[in-house]
């Protein structure tokens, strides 16, 4: 896994940040016992997914893998552990 990118950009950063933040307001509102509190932060916490989501789709997130690439990738993986 260190050899790819996956997970190393500004979408897939934002959306965990506000998804965390969402789950800290979630937890400090629970163990206060105040519900209006606590799902407030699991709507925080489900908007940092909506977030998330929504810049990979304005191209800020991974692109997909072509079958080209896969290919070529596995080509090469392969042409490594023969040599």
């Amino acid at each position: 896994m260190a050899g790819s990118s996956h997970g190393h950009t500004p979408a897939a950063w934002t959306g965990v940040i506000i998804s965390f933040i969402g789950f800290c307001i979630a937890g400090l509102f629970m163990v206060a016992a105040n519900t209006l509190g606590f799902w407030a932060g699991v709507a925080v916490a489900i908007l940092g997914g909506v977030v998330g989501l929504a810049m990979k789709m304005a191209g800020l997130g991974m692109p997909k893998e072509s079958e080209e690439m896969a290919a070529a990738r596995a080509r090469a993986s392969q042409a490594q552990i023969t040599a």
